[in-house]
């Protein structure tokens, strides 16, 4: 993903998530993918998938039982 493409996504997050400090950042020899991040904090990676006709992208967030500790109940 060039410059451009990666700033498009990382405003569209922003907004979607309400979010100004979340940053998309380029993966190094990795030119499909960016690492996202909630300030310091890694948190998934963003997947361009463009085999299909249709262009589209994918997150993956992986959540950690011991993270779920951490979060107070409702």
């Amino acid at each position: 993903m060039d410059s451009m493409e990666l700033t498009k996504l990382q405003a569209f997050l922003r907004r979607r998530f309400n979010d100004q400090t979340l940053e998309l950042r380029g993966r190094p020899n990795k030119d499909d993918s960016a690492e996202i991040y909630i300030g310091d904090e890694f948190i998934g990676v963003l997947t361009r998938d463009d085999e299909d006709e249709d262009l589209s992208y994918d997150v993956h967030m992986a959540i950690l039982d011991v993270d779920l500790d951490t979060v107070g109940t409702a």
